[in-house]
């Protein structure tokens, strides 16, 4: 479980293609710190294994599946990456419980800079829409934020300075991707609510 508290923002250091995955190696001193194989790490907003670690850097493998639903098959070397470590056990929670579970891609829709922040409106996938609601969480390429606006296609967010300098959304340009996860609570109360209405319609207990 991870809090969407971006950590580092690492870079790609290296893509092998493996037919029906594709190998990265990634360079992150602070997040590979003490991480040995098997350990997880978030990179923007996607939970990988830890294959192993040298010199602050990390191999994981990205399988098919993870490469087509999500902006990861888009990276190339030099890429830069939100890095994040799971939250420790007792730790604070600074964001909110991020699972690093990708729910869709969205796209960079419009930028507007402010004096002291910047809107970015993000066109949403089809069928994420209800899930995102004003001032909800929702995990933009593994960064915690807080939704301004929710349109029926889109949403927009607040950037301050910091998420600006330390994330890759300040360097992201209209039309590029980001990976969504959506706030598992909604998604949790939409699965009970809809088993509810079923059994109150006389469906099987």
């Amino acid at each position: 479980m991870f809090t969407g508290i971006v950590e580092e923002l690492g870079e790609v250091v290296a893509v092998e293609d493996l037919g029906d995955a594709s190998r990265f190696r990634l360079r992150g001193p602070v997040v590979t710190e003490g991480a040995k194989h098997g350990d997880s790490i978030a990179v923007n907003g996607v939970c990988l294994t830890v294959v192993e670690t040298e010199h602050g850097e990390f191999t994981a493998d990205v399988m098919a599946e993870t490469l087509k639903r999500s902006s990861l098959g888009a990276l190339e070397k030099g890429s830069r990456v939100n890095l994040e470590r799971p939250m420790a056990l007792g730790g604070r929670l600074g964001g909110h419980l991020v699972q690093g579970h990708v729910d869709g891609t969205g796209t960079i829709a419009e930028r507007t800079p402010g004096e002291h922040w910047e809107i970015v409106k993000v066109a949403l996938p089809d069928g994420l829409a209800r899930y995102v609601v004003e001032k909800g969480s929702i995990t933009v390429d593994g960064v915690s934020l807080t939704v301004v606006e929710a349109g029926d296609d889109y949403f927009t967010i607040s950037l301050i300075p910091t998420t600006l300098d330390l994330t890759t959304l300040g360097i992201k340009q209209v039309g590029d991707p980001v990976n969504l996860e959506v706030d598992v609570l909604a998604k949790y109360v939409e699965r009970l609510l809809g088993k509810a209405g079923k059994d109150s319609d006389g469906g099987a207990r």
